[in-house]
């Protein structure tokens, strides 16, 4: 069932992030939107002035206690939230960085560069960099940290996956499958997943504790751009360059549901904080606008 659809940013909304009670989203335009998803009509509560030539990553902590944004311009924003208001605490100097992923207690910020290292900071006093994991030279198209922070996983232009340890600062796979640029990659819940799709319109399931495809979910007839778990990491939500978003069943690997609201592309997609048996999500993209879903896996 979807929910109203609000229309936020003047251009095209590249990414969403949740907290337990808000969603941000980054578009083109120079401004960060904050809507409330407590209550019934997602009322919009912050604009915040960010990136002057607009953002396409925005990424939170687990807690909802802060965030980072990174324009196109390349600068990147750390933005902090007390009371359910964000305020920019600071403005970090990061070169050459695209995809961002903020790790679930705020202190590490994982990037991707054009040249195709992953690269890790601490976000401390001096942004202090403590890793970089080279590749093969291709553009990091996009990253993901795993909920126990242990894994990071990067796509790339090439089509190469990677997954580095964060502890040993070693690449334990390099993963096949998909020989097209790469857009999304996203870690289920308890880690013991890894999503990846993209221009191959497959989406490809990895075990990462050994690297092997265990999964590819067919049905997209378009570039993959989005993809975010479930909670319980039962489902699987993809959003696509033709507009469907697609709802995966892990345990039968099966799309169980199909929307389309729109035949503009679809950047971003984002399942909300689970509220007793309720489940929701959100889109995000060409259209301009943020869709809200309820109930999603009922068929």
């Amino acid at each position: 069932m979807a929910l109203p659809i609000i229309v936020t940013h003047r251009t095209d909304i590249f990414s969403l992030a949740v907290t337990d009670k808000q969603i941000l989203s980054a578009s083109g335009s120079n401004a960060l939107q904050v809507h409330s998803t407590t209550g019934p009509d997602f009322p919009l509560v912050q604009t915040l002035e960010a990136h002057k030539v607009g953002c396409h990553h925005v990424v939170t902590d687990e807690k909802g206690l802060k965030a980072v944004s990174i324009g196109f311009g390349g600068e990147v924003l750390i933005w902090e939230c007390q009371d359910e208001a964000w305020f920019k605490t600071k403005e970090v100097a990061l070169t050459d960085v695209w995809a961002i992923a903020l790790s679930a207690d705020g202190q590490y910020l994982a990037g991707t560069t054009q040249n195709g290292h992953i690269k890790v900071w601490d976000l401390g006093a001096d942004e202090e960099e403590i890793r970089d994991h080279e590749t093969k030279g291709s553009f990091g198209t996009c990253i993901d940290l795993s909920p126990d922070g242990r894994l990071i996983a990067s796509g790339h232009e090439n089509g190469n996956v990677y997954i580095f340890s964060t502890e040993t600062g070693r690449m334990p796979f390099s993963l096949s499958g998909l020989v097209k640029p790469v857009r999304t990659v996203a870690f289920s819940p308890g880690g013991k997943f890894l999503a990846a799709a993209g221009d191959s319109r497959v989406i490809v399931l990895y075990d990462t504790s050994s690297g092997e495809q265990v999964a590819s979910l067919t049905g997209h007839s378009a570039w993959i751009l989005s993809l975010s778990w479930s909670s319980t990491g039962e489902y699987l939500l993809s959003g696509s360059f033709d507009g469907k978003v697609k709802v995966w069943s892990i345990d039968t690997r099966n799309c169980v549901a199909t929307h389309s609201e729109t035949e503009k592309a679809i950047w971003s997609i984002k399942w909300l904080p689970k509220v007793g048996k309720s489940e929701a999500f959100a889109t995000a993209g060409a259209s301009r606008s943020i869709s809200f879903y309820r109930e999603a896996t009922g068929g």
